[in-house]
């Protein structure tokens, strides 16, 4: 797929990004990609780098060496994970339903995270109607993801254990005392058995602009 450098709009912050980067990672692809810094948010005038790569203006955005721009974190990290022959994604129906199963789960639980922090954010104060119902969705994923918690640990590692531990770790990021571990101690032993994973441990999410990661703590109790 050739030898050009790719280049990838980057955040340490953004759970999204994380998926990449632990992709990036476990392919051992990580020293084929420049890391560009770029600030997006849905308050913010669109950032013109990202938007002459990514007209949706969103992060993570790669770069391929033949000049492809990607878009979204589950085609970026497909795209990573058939280059490098690692599995990430199986071929086999079954185990490939699995991953992408568990990835829609990871993904959707983080997107409600993060509307959910823009929401407490709002000057109007947030809807307590809207908020209450991604509480509920919250604590039915976690339900679900601990009922499935041996099933994750006797799974090879995949894409969708990747967007699970985003999400996870978007929990432990903006909401840190939140007690999800409480509701789902299968869930949480899975969890701290893979932040050991090299690809893991280097991804944490930090907050590089100096603030503090838990700005609507409190807020999600269980």
């Amino acid at each position: 797929m050739g030898d050009a450098r790719m280049k990838l709009h980057w955040s340490p912050r953004s759970p999204f990004v994380r998926k990449v980067m632990i992709v990036l990672h476990e392919t051992g692809l990580l020293g084929q990609v420049d890391c560009v810094r770029s600030v997006v948010a849905v308050h913010m005038t669109p950032h013109p780098a990202v938007m002459a790569d990514n007209p949706l203006g969103k992060i993570p955005t790669l770069v391929t060496g033949e000049g492809l721009a990607l878009f979204d974190s589950r085609v970026i990290c497909e795209y990573l994970d058939l280059r490098a022959g690692t599995g990430l994604l199986p071929s086999e129906p079954g185990p490939r339903m699995a991953q992408l199963r568990w990835q829609a789960l990871g993904d959707g639980l983080t997107d409600i995270l993060l509307v959910w922090r823009t929401e407490l954010t709002r000057p109007a104060g947030a809807w307590e109607a809207v908020t209450d119902g991604w509480r509920s969705k919250v604590r039915a994923s976690l339900d679900l993801l601990e009922a499935e918690a041996a099933a994750l640990a006797e799974t090879p590692f995949g894409l969708g254990h990747v967007a699970v531990l985003c999400a996870l770790g978007q929990l432990d990021f903006r909401w840190p005392d939140c007690g999800w571990r409480a509701r789902a101690p299968q869930l949480a032993a899975w969890e701290a058995a893979q932040a050991t994973r090299p690809s893991v441990a280097a991804t944490m999410v930090m907050d590089d602009e100096g603030g503090a990661g838990d700005v609507t703590a409190g807020q999600l109790w269980f």
